[in-house]
């Protein structure tokens, strides 16, 4: 199913591309936007994201992120939900949000449908992204993660405000119907595996609910007491701090049938969002986006070698450009890790590209990347241990980091080469891993690594706090429960059980979007 999605978006997206050749890119401190409406329409939807960023800190005073680049979101904005559906491989998806280390991604519609406006998709996404940016240590259940995504979907732009607390007009019809999820399954950590009707019914009352809780102040400091309680282990019941059973359920239907709710409006004259640049993409990048959007969106077995050829033939015409062969760099190397059948030219035709994009521009992060990617690569299927050979791929993750000190990928790469060259890392390895972890604290496959690390260097604490909320995120379950087996026996056996459930068994990886 999904391989007929992607060629039926490919083959729309190219059509687009060539009836409105003008894509462009906007720069901003938050996000990198690309996108084919105009220059100035392409600014504004910049700025409002940014405009956005700055009222959630506002209003919940939170200071400003400070990583830089690698904390930015691609936003990449599609024509339809249709698409976005496509993109994600599942029907009814309108939106959705990926968090890699350093080159984490969100796809949304250019136009919404129904009461589901397109804004309200974004905001709702960027605003996981914020909490795993700004929250980074915090252990969250399932219904306050969606609801206080829900709570900032629905900000609304009025005059020279920005206004937060409005009902989301998409749920209206249901959003008192408590029965669907009642609370004393929706407050627990992990209420379980939910219907259709049950996970619609998480956000639904998780917005209800933590609409009520920040805009009463009793219910504030009982919101903040249940948080630090689930992650400190210090309450029997922790959804005691908030409320129970029926009598929460009734206050809460009660609560947002109410004629009017409270609201919070942030004057964006006071908001600082610094500088916005536009600009427009080459032709080659403009040919290239169609692959480039089908790689960000994440590629699978059933569509990794369609990606590959779609790369191939759009990048042929631009074998000088760093955007194209960057591109295809990447496409390859996906392809590669997935057809193990073609992975002795496969890796070469990505280390080409890489050479290719190189060329064009030896500062290239992405192809500094991919050059060492292949190469190690490479080594692990044929099987080298020659030290020599393995510092010398290790040399283009160096290369990298001297170019951009602040970029979480080489760090990973050169921490994983290790591994991938059974060998124990070395201590420089171990802290370009921890400095990943503190850049990138939003990537599940980070904090699984350095928890590895903390618990080999005898850091309990900070191993605990590294892998907790993975083990509580309901959204990608494989990994949950594989860092769930790593808090047991770390908490029943120490740090030395800990260490064996990861050596026993690499961590999963969850199911692409």
């Amino acid at each position: 199913m999904r391989l007929k999605f992607i060629a039926a978006l490919v083959s729309a997206l190219i059509g687009s591309t060539a009836a409105q050749a003008d894509w462009y890119r906007a720069t901003s401190n938050h996000f990198i936007v690309y996108s084919d409406d105009s220059l100035e329409d392409v600014r504004d939807y910049t700025m409002r994201l940014e405009q956005f960023d700055q009222a959630i800190r506002a209003w919940h005073v939170a200071p400003q992120d400070k990583r830089g680049a690698s904390a930015r979101v691609t936003v990449f904005v599609v024509d339809t939900t249709n698409d976005v559906a496509k993109l994600a491989g599942h029907d009814g998806v309108a939106g959705f949000y990926r968090p890699v280390a350093g080159q984490s991604v969100a796809f949304t519609p250019r136009n919404g449908s129904g009461d589901l406006g397109a804004r309200a998709i974004l905001f709702h996404e960027y605003t996981h992204h914020w909490m795993l940016t700004n929250w980074t240590d915090a252990a969250l259940p399932p219904w306050f993660v969606e609801g206080f995504a829900e709570l900032h979907a629905t900000a609304l732009f009025r005059g020279n405000q920005i206004i937060f607390g409005a009902v989301p007009a998409y749920r209206k019809y249901t959003i008192g119907q408590m029965n669907a999820l009642p609370m004393s399954r929706l407050l627990r950590f992990d209420p379980g595996k939910l219907s259709d009707v049950e996970r619609d019914a998480l956000y639904r009352h998780g917005w209800a609910l933590t609409h009520y809780l920040t805009f009463d102040p009793d219910g504030r400091k009982r919101l903040a007491g249940y948080i630090g309680a689930l992650n400190g282990g210090k309450a029997e019941d922790p959804a005691a701090l908030i409320g129970n059973g029926a009598n929460m359920d009734l206050k809460i239907d009660q609560y947002v049938r109410r004629p009017r709710l409270p609201s919070s409006a942030i004057d964006l004259d006071t908001l600082s969002i610094g500088s916005i640049e536009v600009t427009k993409l080459t032709p080659a990048e403009s040919t290239t986006m169609p692959a480039m959007i089908a790689s960000n969106a994440g590629v699978s077995k059933k569509n990794a070698g369609d990606v590959a050829a779609l790369a191939r033939r759009l990048a042929a015409p631009y074998p000088d450009d760093a955007f194209a062969q960057n591109e295809l760099a990447e496409a390859e190397f996906d392809a590669c890790e997935i057809d193990a059948a073609a992975k002795a030219a496969c890796y070469s035709r990505a280390a080409a590209a890489a050479d290719r994009a190189l060329a064009a521009d030896p500062r290239s992060v992405h192809a500094l990347d991919y050059r060492g990617m292949a190469d190690t690569a490479a080594l692990v299927k044929d099987k080298i241990t020659d030290p020599t050979r393995w510092a010398a791929a290790r040399q283009w993750y160096l290369r990298a980091n001297k170019v951009a000190t602040e970029m979480p990928q080489p760090l990973i790469a050169y921490y994983d080469s290790f591994g991938q060259a059974n060998e124990k890392p070395t201590a420089n390895a171990q802290a370009a891993l921890l400095y990943a972890y503190a850049l990138a604290p939003y990537d599940g496959d980070v904090r699984l690594k350095a928890t590895r690390v903390y618990l080999a260097q005898g850091k309990l604490a900070e191993a605990r706090t590294a892998i907790t909320p993975v083990a509580y995120n309901i959204e990608e379950r494989a990994k949950a429960t594989y860092a769930k087996k790593v808090l047991t026996a770390l908490n029943d056996q120490g740090a030395d059980a800990a260490i064996s459930v990861f050596d026993a068994t690499p961590a999963p990886k969850d199911e692409e979007q």
